[in-house]
């Protein structure tokens, strides 16, 4: 008999361990509907196979808000879905066809570069200049991985580094600076808010 209160205490903490992984898998999924619809703003570039989109700037900023592992979760929720048919990929395309096409490289390296995004900035939260340098060396970091991928897949599928180099990266530098300067601004406003709910 002396062992049953403890019966309530175990009911209240699962509860609580029940609704937590709720709101987790809830956030996980908004995330990816997030990239979805940054997917659908495209700009063609003339002197790239690749257009510029808004993804990358989703994709750092969920890594730096939601951790290593949701971040990269979230992301791989997202290319799953449009590898299935689900027309998240730019301008509402889908298939798994698209992993292995002139884009395939950047969505691939999307989870990693979330997870390495999250990992950097984990204790970027701090107040102060430190913080925010933190916080900006990652984001760069996450751009700087999309584009490992994304251009090492034109190098193999054009068979020419230099000129995947010249259409995968360059033409999107400075957007990608500006990017990385959105991204911070978004996480250091909506950080103190989202971490408390999780």
């Amino acid at each position: 008999m002396a062992l049953e209160p403890r019966r309530p205490i175990a009911a209240a903490a699962h509860s609580r361990a029940a609704a937590s992984l709720a709101r987790r898998v809830l956030t996980v999924g908004l995330a990816a509907a997030i990239v979805a619809l940054s997917a659908q703003v495209v700009v063609p570039l003339p002197t790239s196979p690749v257009p510029m989109t808004l993804q990358p700037l989703a994709v750092i900023v969920i890594g730096a808000l939601l951790g290593p592992a949701s971040g990269a979760a979230a992301l791989v929720v997202y290319l799953l879905a449009g590898a299935t048919g689900l027309p998240v990929f730019s301008a509402g395309r889908a298939g798994a066809a698209w992993l292995i096409g002139p884009t395939g490289g950047y969505l691939l390296a999307f989870p990693v570069a979330a997870a390495v995004v999250g990992a950097i900035t984990a204790r970027s939260a701090r107040a102060g200049r430190a913080g925010v340098l933190r916080l900006l060396a990652g984001l760069a970091a996450g751009i700087a991985v999309i584009h490992a991928g994304g251009v090492a897949h034109l190098a193999l599928l054009g068979g020419d580094p230099a000129t995947a180099f010249r259409t995968g990266f360059i033409p999107f530098l400075t957007g990608d600076l500006i990017k990385i300067g959105l991204a911070a601004a978004i996480v250091l406003l909506a950080r103190p808010s989202l971490r408390s709910r999780l």
